[in-house]
């Protein structure tokens, strides 16, 4: 298959070009942006016409989508740029993948959650109740995609971190290692995901639609879940952090989010149920302590 990949130097676009080694599909990574040390072809996916030529060129199957406006704070004064990116040009990708029969996988946040307290893993069919604006544009990202009849698959994804750009984890390793003493929300709980655990459930999802390439109709289309297994606050997150990296002279202290003035309110609690996403492309989640092991690895070994 021919896999046009947009947001490619972002964290989990830098994670699928890893991934896309052990590939005998043919690649393309976009950005607006140049990367050091990758190549990087230049899309603009809020042109339409430009994503129409590139998928007529190089005869694109599949468009995955890890761009996103991602800025939380900054996008509620934002509302029109945070709209165009995460809902417009998911649209657009849409649209151009409508017209060639292609396939469309699609990144999407727990932040499309918040609004109603609940205390259980959030299912796909759940209602979205966006607490702000980064929440409501992805939710209208989402609609947009479903509205075309694209075939797709819409990955609900949180807490996202990498080896790559600037995550909370490699936050609190500088903050942690640097600290006397640093105090971290505990009444906000969910699941961290290591985006090159996605990156391979995204290779299962399209190994799973491989030979449906030709089909009129792909019988998974639909929104899924995917973080890593397990639960815990931004607190324990970061106490886990400390303790992988042995940072053991920073006092990390349990706080309310109200200590932290923020102008949206964060999902309280946003653990994804991903019953779906196992059964239907056979993916193992890993537990998201042994992933953060992982990735502070690969981090001490660069």
């Amino acid at each position: 298959m021919n896999i046009l990949v947009t947001g490619a130097n972002g964290q989990l676009g830098r994670e699928m070009r890893l991934v896309s080694h052990s590939s005998t599909d043919r690649y393309f990574f976009t950005d607006v942006t140049e990367a050091e040390g990758v190549e990087t072809v230049k899309l603009d996916i809020t042109n339409l016409e430009a994503i129409r030529q590139m998928v007529k060129e190089e005869h694109i199957d599949v468009i995955v989508n890890c761009a996103a406006y991602t800025n939380v704070d900054k996008a509620e004064s934002d509302f029109d740029f945070c709209e165009l990116l995460n809902a417009t040009a998911p649209q657009n990708l849409a649209v151009a993948m409508k017209e060639v029969g292609g396939m469309l996988v699609h990144i999407s946040t727990d932040y499309v959650f918040g609004a109603e307290p609940y205390n259980t893993p959030c299912r796909e069919d759940q209602q979205g109740t966006p607490t702000g604006v980064y929440g409501l544009t992805k939710l209208h990202g989402e609609q947009n995609i479903i509205a075309t009849g694209v075939k797709h698959i819409i990955l609900r994804t949180a807490w996202l971190y990498s080896e790559f750009g600037k995550n909370f984890v490699k936050t609190m390793l500088s903050l942690t290692a640097t600290k006397p003493e640093l105090k971290v929300v505990f009444d906000q709980v969910g699941t961290p995901t290591y985006a090159l655990d996605l990156a391979q459930a995204i290779v299962k999802a399209l190994d799973n639609y491989r030979p449906y390439t030709a089909a009129a109709d792909y019988p998974q289309t639909g929104i899924y879940h995917y973080s890593n297994e397990g639960v815990c606050s931004w607190y324990d997150f970061t106490k886990m952090i400390a303790h992988i990296a042995q940072h053991n002279n920073c006092n990390i202290l349990p706080c309310y989010s109200n200590e932290f003035p923020s102008p949206v309110k964060r999902p309280a609690y946003s653990v994804l149920d991903k019953t779906k996403v196992k059964q239907t492309f056979g993916v193992e989640v890993p537990y998201w302590i042994d992933s953060l092991r992982k990735c502070i690895a690969a981090l001490s070994d660069k």
